[in-house]
């Protein structure tokens, strides 16, 4: 399976339907737990499949949303408790059947994927960790959690735009006007505040220091959601666990350095993996000979690297599927890329999008 492809399937656990999907073929790779999130509008974001595509090159990349949340089944409330949210991961890995897994605990996720990296140390290969804490309580203080959850309660619009401000620092307005309206199609109002509260009552102490598993926490120095010291003090509770700082102040790992997270998360799991390379400004490898582009292959390219497919390409700028089809065969001739995914990867560094 291509990396630029995402197949959602669903698992059942307690009588709900549990989204998630993979992409790309290899020893598998489980992400999940972020306390919002969306299998479909995700995929649909450059830089998120970007980051989701690297690390998909050698590796099965498995994703889920919550129940509650995203694709998942919307009658039901999130989990509360990290012994539930570890019965959805379970659920998923089981569902999969994919045998031994790597974990990437990211942010929120952190606590579940330790959970299972405690409780099934023959099951796990690899544990990444990625922006996360130990204890919610540790997150802020009382009255700023307080006043969070209260704007969430009161007016999930309002919430979503302070969440976005908090997550985002170094986003466009548009950026973050995109997210805000991610947030409030990824969950209900009563699902978000329900997620939140649970992210701040989360407690990791108690299994930390029980994990076997070879561990890697990575922590962007200046992380404006979850201070640095947080995911130092995650690395010193895990026995022998490897502590690298990064440089960057985005949350969210698709934003920023992703290529040092995707480098990092690689190199750790035992992959091949290219030199550092710059995420922003044009590629390195085609300056000084950049591929010429018909303008309406350049339209064609910027839907792509929206998340469009062929046939949504075609209704949007009135042409064949066929004809859409020859002009992505054609770009990814010109650019000498392998996939639709390495073809958007190109656009976003080149500022085509």
């Amino acid at each position: 399976m291509d990396a630029a492809d995402q197949v959602i399937r669903y698992a059942e656990h307690d009588g709900a339907s549990i989204a998630w999907s993979a992409i790309g073929r290899g020893p598998p790779l489980v992400i999940g737990g972020w306390w919002c999130s969306h299998l479909d509008l995700d995929w649909r974001q450059p830089r998120f499949r970007r980051f989701a595509s690297g690390l998909a090159e050698g590796r099965t990349v498995i994703r889920y949303d919550r129940p509650g949340t995203g694709a998942s089944d919307r009658g039901r409330m999130p989990p509360s408790t990290l012994d539930e949210e570890l019965a959805v991961l379970e659920a998923v890995v089981a569902a999969a059947d994919v045998g031994r897994v790597s974990l990437l605990g990211a942010s929120s996720g952190g606590g579940v994927a330790s959970l299972f990296a405690a409780r099934h140390p023959d099951a796990v290969d690899r544990l990444v960790l990625y922006g996360t804490y130990a204890r919610g309580a540790d997150l802020a203080p009382p009255a700023a959690r307080e006043a969070m959850l209260a704007v969430v309660r009161q007016h999930w619009g309002i919430g979503s735009r302070v969440l976005s401000d908090l997550f985002m620092p170094d986003a466009t307005a548009a950026e973050r006007d995109e997210f805000v309206e991610f947030q409030r199609r990824a969950a209900t109002p009563e699902a978000a505040l329900a997620s939140l509260a649970e992210v701040y009552a989360m407690d990791s102490t108690g299994h930390l220091g029980e994990i076997r598993t070879p561990t890697l926490v990575l922590h962007r120095r200046d992380d404006r959601a979850i201070a640095f010291a947080l995911g130092r003090d995650v690395a010193e509770r895990i026995p022998h666990a490897r502590f690298t700082a990064l440089t960057g102040e985005d949350h969210f790992p698709w934003r920023g350095d992703a290529d040092a997270i995707v480098r990092e998360t690689r190199a750790f799991l035992g992959d091949r993996v290219e030199p550092a390379r710059a995420v922003d400004g044009p590629d390195p490898a085609t300056q000084g000979r950049a591929p010429h582009l018909t303008e309406r292959e350049r339209e064609v390219l910027r839907l792509v690297a929206r998340g469009e497919t062929d046939a949504e390409i075609a209704a949007h700028l009135v042409l064949s599927v066929h004809t859409v089809h020859r002009h992505v065969a054609n770009i990814r001739a010109r650019l000498g890329v392998p996939s639709r995914a390495a073809a958007a990867a190109w656009a976003l560094r080149n500022g085509l999008i």
